[in-house]
């Protein structure tokens, strides 16, 4: 098993297959991504040796992540083998939907088992706004078609926005009250270009998670390889909804998750301020050499982000390694 010195486990891989994306989120990639990060985009052979090496460490879900996965032309060929590998049970996909509706198919044949759609407001002039896109109603559109589809689970996310979405708590509850899908609310984190943005727009996710206490939503219990995010329920609504707060106390105690990005790099936290190069392991199909490696290097992970200490190390958006 990958286990760092905290006695944490890490049975779950964020795995980012582009920097780019079409989609010009204020809070992410407002200019647009740096015209040059196509380039050397980690590879079809490479992505089944770096999930094979992390399958035989006790990985069991792989989530693709971007920029937006979606512009890779061979998804499907990437979802296909991911879910062929011995000891993998699930693998997810994180999309800003545009083209869930035309695709949503051929990724279920291709073995997807959840998707994770971007929706970070209900009304379409804010979606506007945020996004750059006027693509609301057919990215809602594909979102029931996930739902009514065989997957095991639809989640939709939405980033906390002060001025932009922050009254929308209500809208989004009635749109989960008879929809079987998952919001996830996530607090809107600092990175190395934000600071201003941040200081504007930064909503304390615990605002939200007292409202729902006070509503008689119930915290439901995470299994092995859920994400970060604290989950609720109500009888009263088909769809649940969860809030990831990392600045919450202990909010990295149970991390279970490690990151790689699209140009071969281990990221052992969002906010690291050194990545490792992993690029060299990857062009052989012995893996033996990689999962040594990750087992040696797993033991130098910290104990936390040090968000709280205005510490964004390295990252300067989160489309550099998926989020």
């Amino acid at each position: 098993m990958l286990q760092d010195t905290y006695s944490r486990r890490f049975t779950y891989l964020r795995l980012s297959i582009t920097e780019s994306c079409n989609f010009r989120c204020d809070y992410c990639l407002p200019d647009g991504p740096d015209c040059l990060s196509r380039r050397g985009e980690i590879t079809l052979p490479e992505i089944r040796r770096v999930v094979t090496a992390f399958a035989k460490l006790g990985t069991r879900k792989i989530r693709l992540t971007g920029g937006e996965p979606c512009l890779r032309k061979d998804l499907c060929e990437i979802i296909e083998v991911c879910k062929s590998i011995p000891g993998i049970e699930e693998v997810a996909l994180t999309t800003n939907g545009y083209r869930l509706q035309r695709d949503l198919n051929d990724w279920v044949a291709a073995g997807l088992d959840a998707v994770n759609v971007s929706v970070d407001s209900l009304d379409p002039a804010t979606f506007h706004l945020i996004t750059g896109q006027n693509k609301l109603p057919e990215i809602l559109e594909g979102i029931d078609m996930a739902a009514a589809s065989p997957l095991k689970r639809v989640k939709v996310n939405t980033v906390l926005l002060q001025g932009h979405n922050g009254g929308e708590l209500a809208q989004f509850l009635e749109y989960i009250r008879d929809r079987r899908v998952a919001l996830r609310f996530i607090e809107l984190m600092q990175t190395g270009d934000n600071e201003q943005y941040y200081q504007r727009h930064h909503i304390s996710g615990q605002s939200i998670k007292d409202k729902l206490l006070d509503a008689d939503w119930t915290l439901q219990q995470k299994s092995q390889t859920a994400g970060p995010a604290q989950e609720f329920s109500h009888p009263d609504y088909q769809g649940k909804l969860g809030l990831i707060m990392p600045y919450s106390k202990d909010f990295c105690a149970d991390c279970n998750r490690l990151r790689v990005s699209s140009k071969g790099q281990l990221f052992m936290c969002l906010f690291t301020e050194h990545h490792n190069d992993i690029r060299e392991f990857l062009q052989s199909d012995d893996v033996e050499p990689l999962m040594q490696h990750l087992q040696s290097v797993i033991k130098g992970k910290d104990a936390t982000h040090f968000l709280h200490q205005q510490f964004t190390g390295s990252t300067k958006n989160l489309a550099m390694i998926g989020g």
